[in-house]
């Protein structure tokens, strides 16, 4: 654990890429299994639980210390973790500390009613900075300016492997990567993964721009309807034939729950297979799809051609009541449907197809639907234009039905290529929606904002009472924030904690993908991604938008 807080410290204090990539470089090699893998795990995001909830931390500081000194502590620090560090009261250093693999061995095993108690044991055998690393790792808040995708192409320099080779195998992988590190000091062979049923890095598009469409030619590119639902991959590695069902049968149930034959990834890498058995119920094959997981509610007899009826697509208000949930119930599955539009195959009949051009991968996809019958596959349709002109209307044209985002340009001849790779695929997506809003709270940020009032909440007028409609943090310059910051501060009228309460002077023009009803809301609607377009330090806070123009932006 000393060895891993020194690291995060470090971390911490350094700008440089190249800098941050040597020092968990040299982690690597100087520490030994399996504490590097589990810290390789932190880093990247792939530690699968939370040894506790921040909540946790704070009702025990607040055992041990007076809530109103941790209150102002934490107002002006902006961070709970580093506040707690800093802020508990006893001390009881070592110099035998547990190693990462015991603290983290000792929280996944520990129950509930000890976390607190276990907690506390260790806070006060730390220092300050170890605390730091304790609750950062714990709640799994590291902010250290190192993505997954950095940690990966680290370990793919530190055992002179391509980046490629890291991608196909991290998914099926799992912490604390022993037999992953082996082979990449050449101690072992390579993870065998032939069996296994896992992500493969996605391959991502460019925004459009106006240069783009106007060279844009017919013959060059595939066209489709950017669906407005969450990007995912489906991986089966299942067929159901009489000597398979005979086989499970035989089976243990333990064994098939170890060993899923499918799985539904986001477009991150995150398994989301829990909230959606209805749709991996569904499929069989050996194949790796990419499309658009969407409410769609004509299922039944779904697309057993390439030709067959488009789906009947629901809002992504409807697929938000799906998201996230462990243990959907049988009603919500009837009543919100799930489905997948198919955009591409990376694998097919346990055929490899990343190296095929899209036009191969879309011709295989199409004799593929055509002998398989899934109710809850669809093919997504190809779209036609033949000039920027006629592209130009064709945008105009699908951006009128809601559950569309825009249009997908994919040049036919691209290979699947992860990551996102320059004038191969470009998103052409609708203009947000705009509205006048009102500043009312502002809230201190986290990480490198934590000094900066950076969190806006904002309302819309109903008779001559601001009712609040959304909350954004992003879509501003680091310019702009610092003269919002120095707003905040100067014309705050109420404190709440760590949110201001503001005159409500300062009208914000807030952009935002779509307006939806909410009753979780006292203003009854609610925005999806809402940001700041701009600040409009000219505009009286009378002029900006009422709730009723807010909610005529609503679309059935």
């Amino acid at each position: 654990m000393e060895a891993f807080s020194s690291l995060l410290e470090q971390l911490y204090y350094t700008s440089g890429t190249k800098a941050k990539a040597q020092l968990i470089a040299n982690y690597i090699a100087n520490t030994p299994d399996p504490d590097r893998g589990w810290a390789i795990a932190a880093m990247a995001g792939t530690l699968r639980f939370d040894f506790f909830k921040r909540n946790t931390v704070k009702n025990l500081i607040t055992e041990h210390t007076d809530p109103e000194l941790f209150a102002m502590s934490y107002d002006y620090v902006g961070e709970v973790s580093e506040t707690v560090a800093h802020l508990w009261p006893y001390s009881e250093p070592t110099d035998s500390l547990p190693s990462l693999t015991e603290v983290v061995e000792t929280f996944s095993s520990v129950s509930k009613n000890k976390v607190s108690e276990t907690l506390a044991n260790y806070l006060t055998i730390m220092t300050p900075a170890q605390r730091w690393a304790l609750l950062k790792l714990g709640t799994r808040g590291l902010r250290i300016g190192v993505s997954a995708r950095s940690i990966k192409q680290i370990l793919a320099d530190y055992g002179n492997k391509d980046v490629k080779e890291i991608e196909t195998l991290w998914h099926a992988v799992t912490p604390p990567y022993t037999e992953m590190l082996a082979w990449l000091e050449g101690d072992a062979d390579k993870p065998d993964i032939e069996n296994a049923v896992t992500f493969h890095p996605v391959m991502l598009s460019h925004p459009i721009e106006d240069s783009d469409i106007d060279a844009f030619e017919d013959n060059t590119w595939q066209i489709e309807n950017k669906y407005d639902g969450i990007r995912v991959q489906l991986a089966v590695k299942s067929e159901r034939s009489a000597t398979k069902k005979t086989a499970n049968k035989n089976a243990s149930q333990s064994s098939d729950e170890d060993t899923p034959d499918r799985a539904l990834f986001s477009r991150t890498g995150d398994d989301i297979s829990h909230s959606f058995p209805d749709l991996l119920d569904t499929v069989d094959g050996n194949m790796v799809l990419d499309g658009e997981l969407l409410v769609i509610h004509n299922l039944e007899g779904g697309a057993n051609n390439a030709t067959s009826s488009q789906p009947d697509v629901d809002t992504f208000n409807a697929l938000q009541q799906r998201l996230n949930k462990k243990k959907p119930s049988k009603a919500l599955q009837a009543s919100l449907p799930v489905g997948l539009i198919v955009y591409d195959a990376l694998v097919l009949d346990g055929k490899d197809l990343t190296e095929k051009t899209l036009k191969e991968r879309r011709h295989a996809l199409n004799k593929w639907f055509q002998h398989n019958k899934s109710e809850r596959l669809f093919l997504s349709e190809t779209l036609s234009a033949t000039s920027p002109e006629s592209l130009r209307e064709l945008h105009a044209h699908v951006c009128q039905n809601r559950a569309v985002e825009g249009l997908m340009l994919k040049r036919l001849e691209s290979k699947y290529i992860p990551g996102r790779p320059k004038g191969q695929w470009f998103k052409w997506k609708r203009d947000p929606l705009v509205v006048d809003a009102v500043m009312m709270y502002a809230q201190r940020g986290h990480g490198k904002r934590s000094s900066f009032y950076s969190d806006y909440t904002f309302g819309a007028w109903e008779d001559n009472q601001l009712l609040p409609i959304g909350k954004a943090y992003s879509g501003f310059t680091d310019e702009e924030l610092k003269k919002l910051d120095n707003w905040v501060r100067r014309n705050a009228v109420g404190r709440f904690g760590p949110v201001r309460e503001v005159k409500k002077e300062l009208v914000l023009e807030v952009a935002f993908d779509a307006v939806h009803p909410s009753s979780r809301h006292k203003s009854g609607v609610a925005l999806r991604f809402p940001r700041i377009h701009r600040i409009r330090w000219d505009k009286p806070a009378d002029e900006a938008d009422t709730l009723a123009n807010v909610k005529a932006l609503i679309e059935s």
